[in-house]
């Protein structure tokens, strides 16, 4: 499916569920991806951090685009992340999900020894060639350790044409978005929010285009997007305000929080996550139990949130 919007507004980013003893649960994922078309995202995105993407076998990956494409259905735009350590890991990755039916990839580098900005860019330069479909670049330190300047990621914007899309998560993520605005003289791509919309509100200010992260309730994103670009900047402000202490919640080092949310909101039998990622811890569960309830006293979390 063509990308819808030119990545403008919400694609959450998926959790990959697994069963109790640890093996992909499709019925689940499919459940999540249509769940996600039937609330109105731009798109989603598969085998992230949230996807636990660095703990699954080619096989599994192959099998969750297949999912992903065939439940989206045309319906939304699935994006696929490709990122190896290997350069040309990442690029036969890359022409797996465009040869399986992706729109997209999300392709973010590695840390490796000694490297510089050059490698950096020889890296995405070389890992979406013979990809013709868009690419996103993350910028994700926090999981990569790998730090990009301003100045790296407007170079990979100028030379490479199938770079479409920018993940912004590098804080300050505000600054860093309205200085990647500026720079961006000859080309300009948009600019999506990750970090689980922790600065949301002030991104979107500095001219983020939307969100790409894995906020459990991407309801809330949607009408965040929509209150801003309508300029109900009260209405914007509320919400945020309102959420901010589950999304602050939310991230929490690991996927444990958000896959718990998943199966509380029904969209997937287990909130296992894959060793040796740890479980939730019980009074983390707790007191997420007491947050949602403040949040959202007496909602049904299984239907889509009315905002």
């Amino acid at each position: 499916m063509t990308l819808r919007g030119n990545f403008q507004g919400v694609y959450p980013i998926l959790a990959t569920p697994f069963d109790d003893r640890e093996n992909v649960d499709l019925e689940s994922f499919g459940r999540i991806v249509r769940f996600m078309a039937d609330i109105g995202v731009d798109g989603v995105t598969i085998l992230g951090v949230l996807g636990e993407s660095g703990r699954l076998v080619d096989m599994e990956r192959e099998q969750l685009i297949q999912c992903a494409v065939a439940e989206a259905a045309g319906r939304i735009p699935v994006i696929v992340g490709t990122s190896h350590k290997g350069t040309l890991a990442t690029r036969t990755l890359g022409r797996m999900a465009e040869s399986l039916g992706a729109s997209a990839v999300m392709v973010t580098p590695s840390r490796e020894p000694a490297q510089g900005e050059d490698r950096i860019f020889d890296y995405f330069h070389q890992s979406v060639q013979g990809i013709s479909i868009p690419v996103v670049v993350q910028d994700h330190p926090a999981s990569t350790e790998v730090h990009m300047s301003v100045d790296l990621l407007l170079r990979i914007v100028k030379a490479i044409p199938g770079i479409a899309c920018i993940k912004e998560e590098a804080p300050p993520t505000p600054v860093r978005i309205a200085a990647l605005i500026r720079g961006m003289t000859d080309r300009r791509v948009p600019i999506l929010t990750g970090l689980g919309a922790l600065y949301g509100l002030f991104d979107l200010e500095c001219g983020s285009s939307g969100f790409m992260t894995g906020f459990a309730f991407p309801e809330v994103l949607i009408a965040l997007v929509r209150a801003v670009r309508e300029n109900r900047t009260g209405d914007a402000w509320d919400l945020y305000r309102r959420f901010l202490p589950l999304i602050v919640f939310e991230q929490q080092p690991g996927v444990a929080v958000r896959k718990e949310i998943l199966r509380m909101r029904g969209l997937i039998t287990s909130g296992r996550v894959r060793h040796p990622g740890p479980g939730l811890n019980p009074g983390a569960a707790e007191q997420l139990r007491a947050l949602l309830d403040r949040t959202l006293p007496g909602v049904d979390l299984t239907r889509p949130l009315a905002l």
